[in-house]
């Protein structure tokens, strides 16, 4: 099957990392083989290499890695280079439909048909319910459009099909940040954290929101 080519998101189409997140969140838009044996080492900026994976390996085994990895990098540039990495593998939901719903939802959203990409949307999520990044894009749009309890609930969907998803992860600490919760905020980007420790704004909002409540506590 030829790859499938994922569309550029401007900044209103990015995960939802884009609204704390957008310098350290570029949108993934490489093409991607669609075989798993031809999975590249994973080529980021300044020539990041991340660990090569067995070929043999189930598309669910390779995330698993990858995310390993990321748990385990101390260096941002490397650690960027895995989750980018991480977001070619979210982009690919195994079926070619899905994907061709992605991909208009994605060119919508650029073109700021926002009515159009909840269709798609919409249309991807009731086709396989179980592929986490279109309820993460809806999510994203939804933000986008200022309806915060109808993201929230698709970023509670997110996350129950996949904890890990650091994008869905400072999605929810930008709505809760948003409504003035501080301890739960906090407690969104712990959880960002615990999944990639190294991003270093997300340790910058922990650290001064940390310092924030033991300030109100004193």
């Amino acid at each position: 099957m030829p790859a499938m080519r994922f569309f550029a998101l401007t900044s209103a189409a990015l995960p939802l990392a884009l609204i704390l997140l957008t310098a350290s969140f570029p949108a993934a838009a490489a093409e991607k083989p669609a075989a798993a044996a031809e999975k590249p080492a994973a080529a980021t900026k300044k020539d990041v290499i991340v660990e090569q994976a067995d070929t043999n390996s189930s598309p669910k085994q390779h995330l698993d890695q990858l995310f390993s990895q990321l748990k385990r990098e101390r260096d941002p540039e490397k650690a960027s280079g895995i989750a980018n990495e991480i977001r070619m593998e979210w982009n690919d939901s195994g079926s070619a439909t899905i994907n061709l719903l992605m991909q208009w939802a994605d060119k919508a959203i650029e073109e700021k048909r926002n009515p159009a990409a909840l269709d798609f949307l919409d249309e991807a999520i009731a086709l396989k319910p179980d592929y986490a990044e279109s309820w993460n894009r809806r999510a994203t749009l939804n933000f986008v459009m200022g309806n915060y309890r109808k993201s929230m609930s698709d970023i509670e969907r997110v996350l129950d099909l996949e904890p890990r998803h650091f994008g869905a992860l400072s999605g929810m600490a930008a709505i809760l940040s948003n409504s003035g919760n501080d301890q739960l905020t906090l407690k969104a980007w712990e959880r960002f954290l615990d999944v990639y420790p190294a991003e270093r704004t997300a340790q910058e909002q922990a650290n001064t929101l940390a310092e924030k409540l033991a300030g109100n506590r004193t």
